[in-house]
């Protein structure tokens, strides 16, 4: 069973089946609505429903390409990635992250880069010979590469360039349209729209932008996701996949985990950090 396999049963088992999903939130069969901070692994950043790419999937699905022939939507999503990293790419899809990262150090093993929105603001995207992201549409566990197409061309010479899959004319109009909305969402969210849970959250996460990553040991985290399910909040059934803040939420739907607070043993690299910090404050002091 997969953490995500793990988190659909837990889910399941205290409150029914998800009957509907808006922003960052689920609504269950037993009428409790969830807070989603794993938020798909960061497909659903923008929120479920968020912007116009289902309908535009749903406009292109009317048209009836659903087939293996080429059509105008693959330069449709081009494009868009082109937009998003500034510079000429061409994309590839896989349907896990282990070929798209072996075709991306394929291409380039000293310029691989994995994309975060908002988290790689200092990073000169267009310099990125491979760029591996997941696109902004909860839809299925797709991985895009956005390879710089000299590079790409190169080792496809030498066999060793996985195409990976197609995918269908609809999804490709979805995805295109989401990385649009990405570029529009990545000039309005800002740090002050993140920070604002921090006295909460702090306990629990490091955060990186709208990242959170665990300040707890590994072997804590498992009973932690249960925790927080306990409490209606979905966080990230991987300890090493961030959960992200959930934009838009009130605060106070973190209210019953401040006030149900869990014990936990923190990591080494948490107790590194605060160390670390420790010794700055005593090196400002002095």
């Amino acid at each position: 069973m997969t953490n995500r396999d793990f988190l659909a049963k837990e889910i399941f088992s205290r409150y029914g089946t998800v009957q509907r999903a808006r922003g960052c939130f689920l609504y269950t069969k037993k009428g409790v609505r969830l807070t989603d901070l794993y938020q798909e692994g960061g497909r659903a950043i923008l929120g479920w429903g968020s912007g116009s790419s289902s309908t535009v999937f749903k406009n292109t699905l009317n048209r009836h390409i659903t087939g293996f022939f080429n059509t105008e939507f693959e330069a449709q999503t081009k494009k868009a990635v082109e937009t998003l990293f500034c510079s000429p790419r061409t994309i590839f899809f896989y349907n896990n992250y282990s070929s798209a990262l072996s075709t991306a150090l394929a291409i380039s093993k000293r310029a691989t880069f994995f994309y975060r929105p908002w988290n790689d603001a200092t990073v000169d995207l267009s310099s990125q010979k491979a760029i591996i992201f997941v696109p902004p549409y909860p839809w299925g566990d797709i991985f895009i590469l956005a390879a710089n197409p000299a590079d790409a061309t190169e080792s496809a010479k030498y066999g060793i360039l996985d195409p990976g899959i197609k995918i269908p004319a609809p999804l490709h109009s979805a995805i295109s349209r989401s990385v649009y909305d990405l570029i529009s969402a990545l000039k309005t969210r800002e740090e002050k729209d993140f920070f604002i849970y921090d006295q909460i959250l702090h306990s629990y996460w490091q955060r990186k932008g709208p990242y959170l990553f665990p300040k707890m040991d590994i072997n804590d985290y498992q009973k932690f996701v249960l925790h927080c399910l306990d409490l209606s909040l979905v966080i990230s059934p991987d300890y090493n996949m961030p959960s992200i803040i959930p934009f838009g939420a009130d605060k106070g739907v973190f209210t019953k985990l401040k006030n149900t607070p869990f014990e936990f043993k923190p990591s080494t690299e948490t107790e590194k950090e605060t160390n670390d910090d420790k010794s700055d404050k005593n090196e400002k002091t002095d």
